[in-house]
């Protein structure tokens, strides 16, 4: 019998340093002296490959350093993508398998591997590895860093920060990834009210004295929502003047990427228009529209303001409200928008009220629900079911 334990750390404790998931009981040997010589003393075993570390890692929290077994796995590469989405992107991956590949070697590592050792594992070898990355003497290499989502509401009242609170909340809670929100609504933002959530003044101090900015400030300033989402926000008072530069922004985001799977943020289109080299940077833009007249022609005003899409930069276009007074006609609605909305979320008179009690409230509206597991598949990259022409997917 192996002696790997599979015991979950407790929620009061820190994560392990080191977490391996290995199939037999030869490699964790070696991966246990390897850890004690390395000075990894907090190290726990789970007896399991790539698929177990998947399925768990959202539950554990991810370590510092993870060693995944892919002996026996099919398609390792498309399930190393899956395993960086429940994994912290500054967690360092090991990898181990049964086979002396030179392709799959190269693969890994140009996927952010930051190595990858075939069985028997050679414990000289193992070691110095261990050695380095504990001494900080390894080029740091991790699994894709964080994806940016930005939500622009292109005019005021469309429901921007009702879709950006629930994509982040469908994508932690639902999808297990780790997800921060930021609200960059100064004065007026209601991403925490939305959330249940008391504002701080992290984000304020970030903006203003982003070299101050570091993990522990992260640590001390983000709220908690749940396990796996984290809120920057504030409320300023009308009176005080909070201004903030663009390269502010950039620092706090450089800060976010390494630590969250998705950055959110809820972006006012008068603030859009201070930080034009934020929108271009890679991400994923959300422009939200309501359908309506005015609705429309900001959306192809912004659609010209960001430029062409790119495989790092991409233009989405989610249709708030679908259905309600002041849409246009769907033939109108075609030839006025440079392309068909990607996501329809439809009018619901009770989405409105159920805004007003928190992300919890509109989650159970099912128009809602529908419309984020249809926008978490393009920010995520699964599958999507087969394409509907624009009328299914508004009226259908």
């Amino acid at each position: 019998m192996s002696n790997i334990a599979q015991l979950p750390t407790p929620v009061s404790e820190p994560n392990p340093a080191a977490l391996a998931f290995v199939r037999d009981r030869d490699s964790e040997a070696v991966l246990r002296a390897c850890f004690a010589a390395a000075g990894f003393e907090r190290a726990a075993f789970v007896s399991g490959s790539i698929e177990t570390a998947i399925a768990q890692l959202p539950k554990r929290g991810s370590p510092r350093l993870l060693v995944v077994d892919i002996g026996g796995v099919d398609d390792p590469l498309h399930r190393l993508g899956d395993l960086a989405a429940v994994s912290d992107p500054s967690t360092e991956v090991i990898v181990i398998g049964d086979h002396n590949d030179v392709v799959l070697y190269r693969n890994l590592k140009a996927a952010g591997v930051a190595e990858y050792f075939f069985k028997p594992l050679v414990s000289t070898v193992v070691s110095r590895e261990l050695l380095a990355i504990a001494k900080g003497d390894a080029d740091p290499r991790h699994l894709p860093t964080g994806r940016l989502v930005i939500v622009l509401g292109v005019r005021g009242g469309v429901g921007a920060t009702t879709v950006a609170a629930n994509a982040a909340w469908h994508l932690a809670v639902d999808l297990d990834r780790k997800v921060m929100l930021l609200d960059l609504d100064l004065h007026g933002g209601d991403a925490a009210l939305q959330l249940d959530a008391t504002p701080g003044n992290a984000l304020v101090e970030a903006l203003q004295h982003p070299d101050r900015v570091d993990g522990l400030f992260l640590d001390r300033g983000v709220v908690s929502i749940e396990k796996r989402l984290g809120l920057l926000s504030t409320v300023e008072p009308l009176s005080e003047n909070a201004p903030f530069e663009e390269a502010a922004v950039a620092q706090l985001l450089s800060n976010l990427l390494p630590r969250y799977r998705y950055v959110f943020v809820d972006m006012p289109a008068e603030v859009a228009v201070q930080l034009p080299g934020i929108l271009r940077m890679p991400s994923t833009v959300m422009l939200v529209s309501d359908g309506s007249l005015i609705g429309t022609r900001e959306v192809t005003r912004w659609w010209k303001q960001i430029g062409a899409d790119s495989p790092e930069h991409i233009v989405l276009h989610v249709l708030n409200k679908n259905g309600g007074d002041a849409v246009l006609p769907e033939e109108a609605l075609l030839k006025a928008l440079p392309k068909a909305p990607d996501v329809v979320i439809p009018y619901d008179r009770h989405i409105g009220s159920a805004a007003q009690l928190g992300v919890r409230a509109v989650q159970k509206r099912a128009a809602m629900h529908r419309a984020m597991a249809d926008l978490s598949r393009h920010l995520t990259g699964e599958p999507t079911a087969r394409p509907q022409r624009l009328w299914q997917r508004m009226f259908g």
